[in-house]
């Protein structure tokens, strides 16, 4: 797959979470586990990342500043799954409030996407 379609995929992917998260929160479970959320090479985008990415891709200056926010982004996500399936519903909903941990590396994640994806 091309970079610009990776890239879109990733940008849609990632904000799933964003409903799968709530939906965890409202449910108290959730089909993924934490661990694994944790990890940023578990999900697709995370794999093309660490392995399928193409060798010009890889020496970017946008690689290595994507790879680290997707990172974070999947430690901030674990962090809200991890409250939610843990019954703390109050602190899984702030940690996924505007201001939060997970909105910052959501957004950060988005942007250093999409810069990448125009250049």
């Amino acid at each position: 797959m091309a970079l610009a379609d990776q890239i879109t995929a990733a940008v849609n992917a990632h904000a799933a979470w964003k409903v799968r998260l709530a939906q965890a929160i409202a449910n108290g479970s959730s089909e993924f586990a934490v661990p694994v959320v944790r990890q940023d090479n578990q999900c697709p985008f995370g794999k093309w990342l660490y392995g399928d990415i193409d060798a010009v891709s890889r020496r970017s200056e946008h690689y290595e500043k994507v790879r680290g926010l997707h990172a974070s982004f999947h430690v901030a996500a674990a962090g809200v799954l991890a409250l939610a399936v843990g019954g703390k519903r109050a602190e899984a909903e702030a940690a996924m409030a505007p201001a939060s941990e997970f909105a910052r590396a959501s957004t950060q994640l988005t942007l250093a996407l999409t810069g990448w994806q125009r250049a």
